[in-house]
């Protein structure tokens, strides 16, 4: 597939982390967690420009160092309660009032996402093109029988039919991996639409890391991979 569209990645990398202090520039398998979603934007065949976002000069010399550009996050907008929409406006329109640019697609990278790679990315972004969506994310699908507490706080099926995987519909879960969205939505402030599309990714490659087992986890998947 082709395109002419511009399309720009944002990382967002604050220095804040409580989970993992230091977490975007932890090493993970000996190289720093946020360099693997940089490394991912950098060899998808769609993606043309890069930015990390962030208030922390140690995380804007690690992104530097791998040739990340980076724009500089106010504090204010580097707080724990702080909302993604504003952050990326604040991306968006840093680099209009620098050099009047504006791209068409805005894809969204969290660094804690470090098995969501290039070819991931490309086919998300493949099928964002193919359709009329406004935004894109990626997702988990789980198909294990689902259960809720009915009124007296006792878990019922939420299907009535006990059916085999292969039958079952999957429950559709955000995994954080990957966020597409059309300019027009950041400029309203928003990164997801009415017309919203998803792409599966594998469990292996669609880890958060939010703690210290994720961190372990998605260790032990990489050094695993690199051994095969």
């Amino acid at each position: 597939m082709t395109t002419h569209k511009k399309i720009l990645a944002i990382i967002p990398a604050r220095g804040g982390s409580k989970g993992v202090p230091g977490k975007n520039i932890k090493l993970l398998a000996g190289k720093p967690l946020l360099s693997y979603a940089i490394e991912a934007a950098k060899k998808s065949q769609y993606i043309t420009r890069l930015v990390v976002s962030t208030e922390d000069e140690k995380i804007a010399a690690v992104a530097t160092n791998y040739n990340a550009e980076v724009i500089k996050r106010p504090l204010e907008l580097a707080q724990d309660e702080t909302p993604m929409p504003p952050v990326l406006t604040q991306v968006i329109e840093a680099l209009f009032t620098q050099e009047e640019y504006t791209p068409d697609i805005v894809v969204l990278l969290q660094p804690t996402s470090p098995l969501r790679t290039a070819q991931h990315l490309d086919a998300a972004i493949e099928k964002f093109l193919s359709a009329d969506y406004d935004s894109l994310l990626g997702v988990t699908l789980i198909y294990e029988h689902r259960f809720e507490p009915n009124e007296t706080g006792y878990l019922v099926p939420v299907e009535k039919e006990r059916k085999n995987r292969q039958q079952r519909k999957p429950v559709i879960i955000e995994n954080g991996s990957v966020y597409i969205s059309s300019i027009e939505l950041i400029k309203h402030g928003k990164i997801l639409g009415d017309r919203i599309g998803y792409y599966p990714l594998e469990k292996n490659a669609a880890i958060d890391i939010d703690d210290p087992f994720d961190f372990f986890l998605a260790e032990q998947i990489i050094l695993n991979n690199s051994n095969k």
